[in-house]
């Protein structure tokens, strides 16, 4: 054939479904369960049978720093070093991997290697960092699948650092690679680089976002909207970094230690720049911002469109940049890229710096704006003199901070591999401590399992309070979910979300049962709050399925641990605090995302593919299991029993649905024939028929050979989210 043609209509043309129109087109308010089916095996050419952690282990890890320290020294024409070393490069690539993380949902930062694929590796403040992973290929191809991407770019941030006098305060791999863009991570709604349509009226960050425009890790280095006032930078300064759970200590040593090295470069107007890695033409072979300024290197780099080095020995660690900062006063001037920077006045001869490549030519030290803030903000001013004087302080909080920065998305300690782990313990990797105590056996399980039950709570508390502690869970940065009991301290004792009321009830008779169990029990057998909260959970699904007419165990391994109120960050446990969760049909009042919406990405926090989530949500309807004793989505006249209720009353043509208020966010059933009022839903319940995709779902548990299959995929479901942090079981 010399032409393509549809085999159908003949039509000659693009035929492949790239050149189709989608369904998002058609119908764009739509929700999107691809979310929930993301980074399926089949995309992996590792395999799903791939054991990273097997995989490190046989890793020459001394070689590998060995191979890295010498790369930090060895300049390449086609990309030469500034004073012939990479350092500076690798840590802005380490740090923009990492500063994507913001605590509000957890999502973003260095643990999947998405620096990678878009959008990130086509972000404007991303600008020639291709050019750093290109130059790490020789030492990825040579050590291979021991070290993953995401790994290998934060230590080689970590090198480079010890390559230039620093002391790191350790570092730890266990980042398993992804092999696509994710597709649940906001960034924003702007359609525009370095566009900011992300604050409402008060000048507030939109939530769960960080950074203040469209394509930046952080702030921009000009100032708020590219306008040079150094104390409405701090501003966004510390709330940028605060979004990433920085207190003003860390920010301030983050900023000042990342610009102890290197330089920016702004040789001359980004309009030299050509497109973007993920535009570029295919014989770039994805190396993007092709620059057309004379060599386009060297000292022609054009990144930020700010031009200069931040202090004198740019390769070396020392006190420089405060220095800098508070010997000299500071002219606004444009870049010879056009950006606004400040340069120092008066230089002594010995602060000048020289070229970072043309020999005999010196500048005078430059600071961005965002750096200023530092100095004029009245609240960072003083931590950052306090460092000034004390250089061994700012070691230690940059040491500290870095570390927090590339791995508070890794997870807890449990998850760390490698020779380098630090031994002190840092309350943002939510410490528990460690089983010290013989483990209950499956007698004792038993023997609690009917003491939970004749403390008579009822089915709808005793499951309500288990999802409560576990459903906390966030895939994004494995933090929160049973393990620690934290349910019981502040914050999560006291959210709405979790019925405080009920909850002190549920608990005061737990502890009663781990009371009378802790002090009959021989051997060294203990049993924590911890456990008996997802093992109370467990009995009431099993009593529930037996009310029903069927036995069923529900699996139940202990192993959990107490933690204790001075190992819990009370503030940073509050970022957990859900904005809704469908699951027990509840929201925040006056949001303005629709409510199957915000079922959906609790969902794929939980790592819950669309059965799983439909199935807890028909279960958990059913055992009346809703936050305040809402009675939204709760299909049946038996609550409490395990069924698939839910799945058949929804399904029921004989009832109609119509909006009971006009924000239609609730709704009423009624009886088709007499008008008599049957049932009332939320949007996160009546999606579970509207939406096509999930409805074929329903269908299966609503089938007549549907109920044993429900039972069982509840139970599987349902112990998923009880062991989601269960690292100990699940490494």
């Amino acid at each position: 054939m010399s032409e393509m043609k549809c085999p159908f209509s003949g039509h000659t043309g693009a035929v492949t479904p790239a050149g189709g129109t989608s369904n998002d087109h058609w119908w764009p308010n739509q929700i999107n369960l691809g979310i929930l089916h993301q980074h399926h095996p089949a995309s992996n050419p590792l395999g799903d049978d791939f054991d990273y952690p097997k995989a490190f282990a046989s890793l020459d890890y001394q070689d590998l720093k060995a191979d890295l320290r010498a790369l930090m020294t060895d300049s390449q024409d086609w990309w030469p070093a500034d004073w012939g070393h990479y350092g500076a490069l690798f840590i802005r690539m380490a740090w923009h991997s990492a500063g994507t993380y913001r605590t509000g949902d957890g999502r973003g930062g260095a643990g999947h290697g998405n620096q990678r694929f878009a959008p990130l590796n086509s972000w404007p403040d991303n600008t020639n960092l291709d050019k750093a992973r290109r130059l790490l290929w020789p030492i990825k191809r040579k050590y291979g699948n021991a070290i993953s991407w995401a790994d290998l770019i934060i230590l080689t941030g970590n090198v480079a650092l010890e390559s230039m006098g620093f002391r790191t305060f350790g570092f730890a791999g266990g980042r398993v690679d992804i092999w696509q863009p994710e597709e649940d991570v906001f960034w924003g709604r702007e359609t525009g680089w370095l566009d900011h349509d992300r604050t409402d009226a008060q000048g507030n960050l939109d939530q769960p976002l960080a950074a203040v425009e469209m394509g930046l890790i952080y702030v921009n280095p000009e100032g708020p909207g590219g306008e040079p006032d150094p104390v409405a930078s701090g501003r966004d300064v510390r709330e940028t970094f605060a979004r990433m759970g920085m207190s003003v200590e860390e920010t301030v040593a983050l900023v000042a230690g990342g610009h102890t090295f290197g330089k920016c470069h702004g040789a001359a107007p980004p309009s030299h720049l050509e497109t973007e890695p993920e535009g570029a033409p295919l014989h770039a072979q994805g190396l993007g911002w092709h620059n057309t300024f004379h060599s386009g290197k060297a000292e022609h780099t054009i990144t930020t469109g700010i031009e200069g080095a931040w202090k004198p020995n740019p390769t070396r660690w020392d006190q420089g940049y405060f220095e800098m900062m508070f010997t000299y006063d500071w002219e606004l001037i444009k870049s010879p890229g056009g950006a606004w920077q400040w340069v120092a006045k008066d230089v002594k001869p010995e602060h000048m710096i020289p070229d970072a490549h043309v020999a005999g030519k010196s500048s005078a030290p430059i600071m961005t704006t965002a750096d200023l803030s530092l100095r004029h903000d009245t609240v960072m001013e003083p931590v950052a003199r306090r460092f000034h004087q004390d250089q061994d302080a700012f070691a230690d909080a940059f040491a500290r901070a870095w570390f927090k920065l590339t791995h508070r998305d890794l997870g807890p300690r449990a998850l760390y591999l490698g020779p380098e782990i630090p031994q002190e313990v840092q309350i943002w990797q939510d410490p528990v401590p460690s089983v010290d105590h013989t483990l209950i056996d499956t007698a004792d399980i038993a023997n609690l399992k009917q003491q939970l039950l004749d403390t008579r709570l009822g089915v709808p508390a005793l499951v309500s309070t288990a999802w409560a502690s576990a459903s906390t869970f966030r895939g994004s940065d494995r933090r929160g979910g049973a393990n620690g009991g934290r349910l019981r301290l502040l914050p999560q004792r006291s959210w709405e979300v979790n019925n405080p009321e009920q909850l002190q009830a549920v608990l005061k008779a737990i502890e009663a049962v781990q009371q009378q169990f802790n002090a009959a029990a021989t051997g060294g057998k203990q049993v924590s709050i911890a456990d008996l909260i997802v093992l109370a959970g467990c009995a009431a699904v099993e009593k529930a399925a037996a009310d029903g007419g069927h036995s069923i165990t529900v699996p139940f391994r202990p192993g959990r641990t107490d933690a204790s109120t001075e190992q819990t960050d009370t503030a940073s446990f509050n970022t957990l605090k859900p904005l809704a969760d469908g699951f027990r049909n509840w929201q925040r009042q006056g949001l303005p995302i629709r409510a199957e919406e915000l079922l959906l990405d609790k969902a794929q926090l939980l790592t819950l593919s669309a059965p799983e989530m439909t199935v807890l949500v028909a279960g958990l309807r059913v055992l009346g299991a809703n936050s305040g004793n809402n009675r939204q989505g709760v299909f049946t006249k038996r609550i409490g029993v395990l069924s698939n209720d839910f799945c058949m009353n929804l399904l029921d043509m004989t009832t109609h649905w119509t909006p009971a208020s006009e924000s239609q966010d609730s709704y009423v059933g009624r009886n088709g024939a007499n008008g008599a009022e049957r049932w009332i839903a939320s949007r996160a319940d009546l999606v579970f028929g509207s939406n096509s995709q999930l409805r074929a779902i329903v269908e299966v548990y609503a089938q007549s050979d549907g109920a044993a299959r429900f039972i069982s995929d509840f139970v599987r479901a349902w112990t998923k989210v009880m062991e989601l942090d269960r690292f100990d079981l699940n490494s």
